[in-house]
């Protein structure tokens, strides 16, 4: 299943959805269509950005965190940042964000720990393949996740994985999952301070 699949069936019919990095806006189409949801997009390309006003979508021109301040809390049931994470400057701000402005988050990425991109690294090259399409030169990745380092970091800050899409069950998954996908939502538990 395409990666677009996979976000379309965790998103359910009549939501509200946020896309982040939305691109030409083909996701929020393809949700307002065939879910009947309600779009809107963040998108910091032009070109991206006229595509999405000529389709009928929403979206706003212009950095992740700076858009996101502008809305309140829980104003969307969903919001998607979808293989942008990597790219962003303040990753944990970004999905802080999210979190504050929606119910539920579902984030994607590739996997860096991926067998294939082992292998590259064995061999002495950077990886290059289907989920890491640039080459080392001219990438907009600026740091890399694994399907473990996400799930750390998900522990670590309070954030509960709510489901998470697998190549293969349990252990290995983060050996032979090239593209994490996760959704997530802040916990309604109130973390422990030291000593109590």
């Amino acid at each position: 299943m395409r990666l677009k699949e996979q976000i379309m069936a965790l998103i359910p019919e009549k939501s509200h959805v946020l896309d982040l990095g939305c691109g030409n806006g083909e996701l929020l189409k393809t949700l307002m269509t065939d879910k009947d949801a309600q779009g809107y997009g963040i998108e910091i390309d032009r070109e991206n950005v006229i595509a999405c006003i000529k389709q009928g979508i929403s979206v706003y021109h212009g950095d992740l965190l700076e858009a996101l301040s502008r809305f309140p809390d829980d104003s969307f049931d969903f919001v998607v940042l979808s293989q942008t994470l990597q790219q962003v400057q303040n990753p944990l701000d970004v999905v802080s964000e999210m979190l504050r402005v929606g119910k539920k988050a579902i984030v994607t990425f590739p996997n860096f720990a991926h067998w294939k991109n082992r292998l590259a690294l064995f061999f002495g090259f950077v990886p290059k393949n289907r989920a890491l399409p640039y080459r080392w030169f001219d990438t907009p990745n600026i740091r890399v996740v694994s399907i473990k380092s996400f799930q750390q970091v998900c522990a670590e800050k309070n954030i509960d994985i709510l489901h998470e899409v697998r190549t293969v069950p349990g252990p290995l998954s983060n050996l032979f999952t090239e593209i994490g996908v996760f959704v997530i939502k802040k916990s309604n538990e109130i973390p422990r301070s030291n000593g109590h």
